[in-house]
């Protein structure tokens, strides 16, 4: 079989897509040194084959209306495979996708924030066993919610005090017990439905005091539950570096990036018609969730759920964490931070459950922020290490170390995403001959 950057047809294709993320500054940093030096394990080849099944694959999502369209970034050795545009933004204006288009991010601000938080351990100024109440003293004295039969064998909540406090690392691995109120039907999960948190527009400061005066799910560090935690961590950011979350991001994360978009709004009006739409009849995001429309300023910036960003900025960041925490000869972490942030955090040996509702899948762990591949999932070969986030709105992105390789897909299809991050990475896993 020939390679993919060898082959004549297949080379021009590649070519021509180079070109165009050149021109829009998505090519993102160089190779690492271990693969210059030869000392990483050799990795996969693209086949020409399988990249046209994947463009296929997306091609048919589009005829058949299920999305808009999508862009797709496949970057190996900090050169770009493949980089396609498909559709249109929104089918009410038939504007197409370009590289700028901008897209809501939900849960993919996560592992911003969680690089953000990771930074001020790099700093000294955070250590992951520090009690939160140190930063946010809202959280002392807050309880633990146990659901116990009482005399006459009816369920009810009882509030019971922590053995132990809620930890940095606890929010970064979500086992702190704080959760979503839009999921599930436990006692806790009403009280947070039930709570109106986002009734007003507050800001981080005022968030946080809110959620500190309902009870946990569980105690910290006993079991993954998706939640607030990451909200958390952008208002501690904020009270150690007395700046908004934003800000300091900007400062220290995406201004240096060259991630010019990501933000928590849309500002500038004039970059409005850029923000891309799902399909009309597939809007359905819960406004229990707190996000709102990127076109309304908010106070909130929500560490998250609450980012948009382009496809360019997104694979800037992930060519940052793939370089070991480099990125045009700027160490944004040490690459010891990176290796502890995509090792699994919630192993056997933990002793911490998982959640009915455990999105990384039964072949994944966690780490700090991200899903971490710890097995291989039934039928497939994929290998292990990769690690991975998504978000409601229906992006996501993985990075594959052993193949030097990290993928960034954008589309608004909330109803559509699992189905097609499963199909997108079993035909790109496929490209590469596994």
């Amino acid at each position: 079989m020939k390679r993919w950057r060898t082959d004549g047809a297949a080379s021009r294709l590649w070519i021509a897509a180079a070109i165009a993320v050149w021109s829009s500054a998505i090519v993102v940093g160089t190779p690492r040194q271990a693969n210059a030096e030869s000392t990483a394990p050799a990795s996969r080849d693209f086949s020409r084959a399988g990249l046209d099944k994947f463009g296929d694959y997306i091609k048919n999502e589009i005829a058949s209306g299920k999305i808009p369209g999508a862009i797709v970034l496949i970057q190996q050795h900090g050169t770009p495979v493949y980089f396609e545009k498909f559709g249109v933004r929104d089918v009410a204006t038939k504007l197409a996708m370009t590289d700028d288009t901008i897209f809501r991010l939900y849960s993919m601000s996560k592992p911003v924030t969680s690089v953000a938080a990771m930074m001020l351990v790099d700093d000294g100024k955070l250590r992951l066993d520090d009690p939160v109440s140190k930063y946010i003293p809202a959280f002392a004295d807050i309880e633990v919610g146990v659901e116990n039969p009482d005399e006459n064998g009816k369920t009810v909540l009882r509030l019971e005090p922590l053995t132990r406090p809620i930890t940095i690392e606890d929010l970064l691995r979500h086992t702190s017990g704080l959760t979503y109120g839009f999921y599930g039907d436990s006692a806790v999960r009403k009280l947070y439905a039930r709570a109106d948190l986002f009734n007003s527009d507050m800001n981080n400061a005022e968030f946080v005091e809110r959620i500190a005066k309902l009870p946990l799910a569980e105690p910290p560090g006993t079991l993954w539950d998706y939640g607030h935690s990451t909200d958390v961590l952008g208002r501690l950011i904020e009270v150690i570096s007395g700046q908004s979350l934003f800000q300091f991001e900007k400062r220290r994360l995406l201004d240096p990036l060259g991630m010019r978009d990501t933000a928590f709004d849309v500002a500038d009006e004039a970059k409005r018609p850029l923000i891309a739409e799902p399909m009309p009849e597939d809007r359905s995001i819960s406004p229990s969730t707190g996000v709102r429309d990127p076109m309304m300023p908010r106070k909130w910036e929500s560490g998250g759920a609450g980012m948009v960003g382009t496809v360019g900025d997104y694979a800037r960041f992930a060519q940052m964490l793939l370089n070991g925490g480099t990125f045009e000869s700027k160490r944004y972490l040490k690459s010891e931070t990176i290796a502890l942030m995509t090792t699994d955090h919630i192993g056997p040996d933990t002793r911490i459950a998982r959640d009915g509702f455990y999105y990384p899948g039964a072949s994944s762990g966690f780490g700090l922020g991200f899903a971490v591949r710890t097995s291989t999932p039934p039928n497939t070969s994929w290998p292990l290490g990769e690690y991975r986030w998504d978000g409601v709105a229906g992006t996501f992105f993985f990075i594959d170390p052993m193949d030097d390789m990290f993928v960034v897909f954008m589309a608004q299809t909330p109803s559509q995403r699992g189905r097609i991050q499963l199909s997108l990475k079993t035909l790109i896993y496929g490209a590469l001959g596994y």
